[in-house]
């Protein structure tokens, strides 16, 4: 990791930027998936299952048979992890569920509104190098709260042919029976726009490559709704003299080990405090069984050191970190000034893995900024909220000369109309 003491304007814009990738050929080449998967179906999935996965299909979905075998194969120690996991991110995730509620604005009109689950929803886990199989607990688990009628999943094939025992488990526990060994853009392909074995569905969720990030932007031209734009995850820390610099250096280390593109930013007062952080993960590194990866990672990493706490938590709230973790004196007070981040993490001992994995809050968090707008995964994110209104003689009769004057106002008489021929009938 490179030190930047101090950032001037032009190394501030430097730290804000995420690492670039070639957006016009993979436009093209995902934009060509879509299409054959669109127009060709199943046979451009098994395509591609033949090309990019080196398996050979004539059905996709995963069978009862897979499923048993898979809940043998899965440790007992896991399973019951698992379960923990689980409860705990349930337990947070029920007191997401919105109520409805009724307002009457005006004296005869009563507005109110309803939230409803979408009915089909899609649902991608990653397995390029590492399965994800924490994501489906916490992607499932909302949408089961919420109360979708069908969770379509899809996950890439491993050499052998079928998906990860331990994702192929959590999917069970979970309640999904419906799983398709399909992989990458032509996966997001299928779930958006269907094939004669793949439901389409009408919302899609999950972290992935740039292949697959790039699908589901791409997929919302044919209707489908995406959970959020993704890029490769980071994490932050904002550290003092207080932070332990083993902790800071383990934390930073496992964000870095995702891939190779993941970012990593350490934000400290402390001089001293960076230094022998540095020299912890120049310690931890060496034991990792993905140290490449996390070396590749912490290449493209920066720890800044900052003048005052101010300045740090306006860099913070700037570069919008998907991750961040505040290791300082006064956490709370500090939190509350935080603006722009998908999950905040307080005090030395909460590491970014606890929310990973089974604290209870999601780990499908916004990345590249987007924090800046937009929220991780919830059970808000697997419904739909419709409004509805009632006016009765009184309201429309009440209401009515307002109406008629905004309409007026905007030159559209049938809409004035619609109010004026209901006061007349009623003698208002």
């Amino acid at each position: 990791m490179k030190i930047i003491k101090y950032p001037t304007e032009a190394e501030r814009a430097e730290i804000l930027r995420r690492p670039a990738i070639d957006t016009h050929s993979l436009y093209e080449a995902v934009g060509r998936i879509i299409e054959r998967v669109r127009s060709k179906g199943d046979v451009a999935l098994r395509r591609y299952a033949h090309e990019f996965d080196g398996v050979e299909f004539e059905d996709f979905a995963v069978s009862e048979l897979e499923f048993d075998d898979a809940e043998r194969s899965v440790s007992k120690e896991l399973k019951d992890a698992i379960a923990i996991a689980k409860a705990n991110i349930e337990k947070f995730h029920v007191a997401e569920k919105p109520e409805p509620y009724r307002v009457e604005t005006t004296p005869g009109v009563t507005c109110w509104k309803k939230w409803l689950p979408i009915e089909r929803v899609g649902i991608y886990i990653p397995a390029g190098s590492a399965p994800l199989f924490s994501t489906v607990l916490m992607l499932a688990i909302p949408a089961r709260l919420a109360g979708c009628r069908e969770i379509v999943m899809c996950s890439p094939p491993q050499p052998d042919g079928k998906v990860n025992a331990a994702t192929l488990y959590a999917a069970k526990v979970c309640g999904i029976s419906k799983v398709f060994k399909i992989g990458g853009a032509q996966a997001i392909a299928a779930l958006g726009c269907g094939t004669e074995t793949v439901p389409q569905v009408y919302k899609i969720f999950g972290p992935g490559n740039q292949y697959v990030t790039e699908a589901k932007l791409q997929v919302m031209r044919w209707g489908v709704a995406i959970d959020m734009p993704a890029g490769p995850s980071e994490v932050a820390v904002f550290a003092d003299e207080t932070a332990v610099p083993s902790f800071v250096a383990a934390d930073l280390l496992s964000q870095a080990e995702h891939g190779a593109d993941s970012q990593v930013i350490l934000v400290s007062t402390s001089i001293d405090l960076i230094t022998e952080s540095l020299s912890e993960i120049e310690r931890q590194v060496s034991k990792l069984s993905r140290k490449e990866i996390a070396q590749k990672a912490l290449a493209n990493s920066t720890a800044v050191l900052v003048a005052s706490v101010q300045d740090g938590l306006d860099l913070l709230n700037e570069y919008a970190p998907e991750h961040l973790i505040i290791a300082c004196e006064k956490t709370e007070q500090l939190a509350e000034k935080i603006t722009n981040a998908g999950s905040v993490f307080l005090g030395n001992f909460s590491c970014e893995s606890a929310g990973d994995y089974a604290s209870g809050t999601n780990h499908t968090l916004p990345t590249n900024g987007s924090a800046r707008a937009f929220s991780g995964v919830s059970v808000l994110s697997f419904m739909k909220s419709i409004t509805y209104q009632s006016l009765t003689k009184d309201g429309i009769a009440k209401l009515g000369p307002t109406i008629e004057t905004l309409a007026t106002a905007e030159g559209l008489d049938a809409h004035r109309a619609a109010v004026s021929i209901r006061r007349e009938w009623i003698g208002a």
